[in-house]
C-alpha cells in the first residue's frame, strides 16, 4: 500500500480545488501508468495506491479521496465488493471501475452497485482524465451509448417494478428522468424543454433527492428497472 503524506480532507491549491485520487489495481505496472497519466494533469493528485480491494477500502476510508479508480478483478476482495463497502458508508468517494473486457455482466453489476461509471483499461489518457473530472463534479454517466446498452440489455430480462417513491416526482421531473435515462446531457435536456441549464440542474437535483439516488448513473438504472423508460423507446 502506498500513501502520500498530507491531510485526508479535500483542499485547495491556490484557487483551484485539487481532485484527490486513489488507485486500486493488483498490477504494479498498471498503477504506475495510471499515476503518470493522473499526475500529469493540473488539479489532480494521486494520494494513495492499493494492491487489492481490502486495501482500497481501508485506504479510501482513511484518506477520504474524491475519486477511486478501482479494478474489477483483484485478490482478497474484488473491486465490486470493495465498491459496495465504500458506497454503503457515509460520505463515499466517487468510484470509477476499471476493466479489461467490455463485459455486460460486469458493467451492469458495477452500475447497480452505485459506482459512478466504468472505463476500459485501454481507454486513452484523455478519456481517463475527463472521466475523473466528470465524476468529481457530480456527473456519473461516462459513456451514454455503452451504459444505456448495458442497462437496457438487463432490463429486458425482468419485469419493471414501480416503486412508490416514483409518484413523488412531478410530470416535468419524470420527463427529465426519462431524458437522463437516454443519456442526454443537461444542455440537450434544456434544449428540448426550452429552459436554461440551471433549471435542468435543479430538476435533476430534485429527482435524485426524491428518489434517494446518488447520481445520474443510479438514476439511469432506476429509470429502466422501474419502467419509466423501456429498451428501444425513443428519448422525448
Amino acid at each position: 500500500m502506498t500513501v502520500h503524506a498530507g491531510t485526508a480532507a479535500p483542499y485547495e491549491d491556490g484557487e483551484r480545488a485539487v481532485i484527490r485520487v486513489v488507485l486500486a489495481d493488483d498490477q504494479v505496472m498498471v498503477r504506475a501508468g495510471l499515476r503518470m497519466v493522473v499526475e500529469r494533469e493540473p488539479g489532480l493528485e494521486v494520494v494513495g495506491e492499493a494492491a487489492d480491494g481490502a486495501e482500497a477500502v481501508e485506504l479510501a476510508r482513511r484518506l477520504r479521496p474524491d475519486v477511486v479508480l478501482m479494478d474489477i478483478s483483484m485478490p482478497r476482495l474484488d473491486g465490486l465488493a470493495a465498491a459496495r463497502r465504500l458506497l454503503g458508508a457515509p460520505h463515499p468517494p466517487k468510484i470509477i471501475m476499471l476493466t479489461t473486457f467490455d463485459t455486460d455482466e460486469n458493467l451492469y453489476a458495477a452500475l447497480k452497485a452505485g459506482t459512478s461509471g466504468f472505463l476500459l483499461k485501454v481507454s486513452p489518457p484523455e478519456q481517463l482524465i475527463k472521466a475523473i473530472k466528470a465524476v468529481a463534479s457530480g456527473d456519473g454517466l461516462l459513456d451514454p451509448a455503452v451504459t444505456t446498452r448495458v442497462i437496457a440489455a438487463f432490463a429486458r430480462r425482468h419485469e419493471p417494478v414501480t416503486p412508490p417513491r416514483l409518484a413523488e416526482l412531478t410530470p416535468r421531473e419524470t420527463e427529465v428522468l426519462r431524458m437522463l435515462a437516454r443519456g442526454l446531457t443537461n444542455a440537450e435536456i434544456a434544449g428540448r424543454l426550452f429552459v436554461g441549464e440551471a433549471t435542468v440542474k435543479t430538476h435533476v437535483a430534485r429527482v435524485l433527492m426524491k428518489l434517494g439516488l446518488r447520481d445520474r448513473t443510479q438514476a439511469v438504472v432506476f429509470a429502466y428497472e422501474s419502467g419509466v423508460v423501456t429498451p428501444g423507446s425513443p428519448a422525448r
